[in-house]
């Protein structure tokens, strides 16, 4: 396997990304023998952090009977045009009886003064290649990433994929095992309660959320000191799903990042879902 390192940034940014990639997803991998899917989805979410409106996140995905691709997109400028930040995302693979299976994932972020990307391979269950731009060895003080740690994982993409792909018994109770071409960590699902749901627009689906609690577990390949007393709340995140029975998915619908100055904010804008017999779906918050 190989694998290069670049300066890619600490572990809350790995975090707040992958979850804010967290959009809806065409795939529900677990039952892919059972399961008809949509074909396409469209998603815009608003993001916010302290109550200020931030920037939006683009999602799309298609699902051809076979295979996904996803792809997302994102800037963000806060403090009056400050901070600047601009990321892009792609994932493909395919769905087998067996479950989902990863095959790329591609990552290139963009700040005023640094451009990074992260490109990651698989073959069958385990990660073959890293390949992180700019090129710098890891940190002594990194947690030394083990050939145990890649195996079964999901990039970031595919594992928008699994958060979606949940059932009423697990949609709360489950660990997604990730590995962002960096750091190699565990998000657990632990059930914390209902809310209902106010719909601008009927969509015939559900009007309640789910709400589950995410723990960041950091496995390998995070610098340890990150996780004493860190700028993030990695144990109180939260993600509200919604159920969309006539697409057969779940769908993030707002998740909720934490931290000692203010929470960072993902909400549903609009959705619209193109299931598998071309019935359209249509959700906006």
């Amino acid at each position: 396997m190989a694998i290069s390192r670049s300066g890619v940034k600490g572990p809350a940014v790995s975090c707040c990304l992958m979850l804010a990639a967290a959009a809806v997803s065409p795939v529900r991998a677990a039952e892919a023998s059972a399961v008809t899917f949509p074909s396409e989805v469209a998603a815009v979410y608003r993001l916010s952090f302290n109550g200020f409106n931030v920037g939006k996140y683009h999602f799309t995905s298609t699902y051809d009977g076979k295979s996904y691709t996803a792809k997302g997109n994102t800037e963000i400028s806060a403090l009056f045009g400050a901070f600047k930040w601009a990321g892009n995302f792609s994932g493909s693979g395919s769905v087998e009886t067996s479950g989902l299976r990863p095959a790329s994932f591609e990552m290139s972020m963009k700040t005023k003064s640094k451009v990074s990307t992260v490109k990651v391979s698989f073959n069958g269950p385990r990660v073959a290649s890293v390949a992180l731009n700019p090129n710098k060895a890891p940190s002594p003080e990194a947690v030394k990433l083990k050939p145990e740690n890649l195996q079964n994982v999901f990039d970031p993409m595919g594992a928008t994929l699994a958060i979606s792909s949940a059932n009423p018994a697990d949609a709360c109770n489950r660990t997604i095992p990730v590995f962002d071409g960096k750091a190699r960590y565990d998000l657990q699902f632990s059930y914390k309660g209902r809310e209902p749901l106010k719909e601008k627009r009927p969509s015939g689906q559900p009007a309640e959320l789910v709400v589950c609690r995410v723990k960041y577990v950091p496995i390998a390949g995070h610098k340890p000191k990150d996780f004493v007393n860190p700028w993030v709340d990695y144990d109180h995140i939260e993600i509200a799903l919604r159920a969309v029975p006539t697409a057969g998915i779940y769908v993030p619908y707002r998740v909720t990042v934490p931290s000692t100055i203010g929470p960072a904010v993902m909400t549903v804008d609009t959705i619209n879902i193109t299931a598998a017999n071309n019935q359209q779906i249509a959700l906006k918050q």
